[in-house]
């Protein structure tokens, strides 16, 4: 077991990713059990950083302007720190069909530049996110992570160069590399593109009949807190690298079975219209994905603390009082 101060001798810690919907928890978190974070945001003209402009977190991290694809910055955010936490990419599945490339250039040449830069300082840790996604529709379950990696849209297929490339990079130069690969993470702060806010949004905002896409798959699903403790612990502990580790809940639920449950929860009936631009490609649809968290549970202190529900109901509080953010009537690719 990894104790919880197991991070003590990694005190300057950046954040790539740092303004998005885990990034931005994490970034709490790190912030929370007392170490000095760097926080990683996208450069743009407007000076805005993400969910951290509105974080209790941002007058406690040093933020930094930048793009995951520019080498240069990246280098030099990292300078000063001894780990480094990855979790900047383009992460919407349906605008990997729109444009790969931006997707390749995002994860796998921004990957590239974390892990150069990390060996070229001589960073201690390199957490680098994987995604689920990667497994592809399971052949087995619950998935563990010998299960094999199969590219169903070009955001997955990206992430999988991404985790190979990361280990290449364990293998080859003795980089102290970690991969995390959560399974279907939501909460506070996700993107309306997702199925969640696209439930609860649509519900508040007094839609009866939701559009949404195929019903029938399964997701495993973690309360985003539980997840960004899952990095935490996955950090801490004394081996794991050069490896890969789950983070899920080793449950699953249809998506038809999930609106029922929000819908329940705010206390609502809906009917559900399909519309075809929400459904996948037939080959590109991962039809399940169910959590083998064994190798996390054994070699971490990690154990989550929300079940569905309860994470369920502090995110849709959170999204009653942020329903502005949502236009539940446009579909968000």
């Amino acid at each position: 077991m990894a104790a919880q101060n197991k991070l003590i001798s990694m005190k300057n810690i950046l954040v790539t990713g740092a303004g998005g919907f885990i990034g931005s928890h994490l970034t709490e978190l790190l912030v929370e059990k007392g170490y000095n974070v760097k926080a990683f945001v996208h450069y743009n003209s407007w000076n805005k950083w993400g969910w951290l402009d509105t974080s209790l977190a941002k007058n406690k991290v040093e933020i930094i302007t930048g793009d995951i694809r520019d080498y240069d910055s990246v280098f030099a955010a990292m300078q000063g720190c001894d780990s480094v936490f990855h979790l900047a990419a383009l992460i919407g599945i349906p605008y990997s069909y729109v444009s790969p490339q931006a997707y390749i250039k995002t994860n796998i040449d921004g990957t590239y530049n974390v892990l150069q830069a990390a060996r070229q300082l001589g960073i201690e840790k390199v957490m680098v996110t994987s995604t689920s996604e990667t497994y592809g529709t399971a052949q087995y379950v619950p998935i563990d992570e010998l299960h094999p990696m199969v590219g169903q849209s070009p955001y997955s297929a990206t992430k999988i160069s991404a985790d190979q490339l990361s280990i290449s990079y364990f293998k080859s130069f003795d980089l102290p590399v970690k991969i995390v690969r959560p399974f279907n993470t939501y909460g506070p702060r996700q993107s309306a593109r997702a199925i969640i806010p696209t439930v609860i949004s649509q519900i508040l905002n007094g839609q009866t009949n939701l559009k949404l896409g195929n019903l029938s798959p399964t997701r495993d699903l973690t309360f985003v807190k539980d997840t960004a403790n899952g990095f935490y612990e996955i950090a801490c502990a004394d081996g794991l690298f050069g490896e890969i580790t789950n983070i899920g809940m080793s449950e699953e639920i249809t998506i038809g079975n999930l609106v029922q449950l929000i819908a329940d929860l705010i206390g609502k009936k809906v009917e559900i219209i399909s519309d075809e631009q929400r459904i996948r490609p037939d080959k590109s649809e991962v039809e399940r994905l169910f959590c083998d968290n064994t190798k996390i549970i054994s070699n971490t202190s990690w154990k989550p603390y929300y079940t569905l529900e309860s994470g369920l109901k502090e995110t849709i509080e959170w999204i009653s009082n942020n329903l502005s953010y949502f236009k539940s009537d446009i579909y968000n690719v």
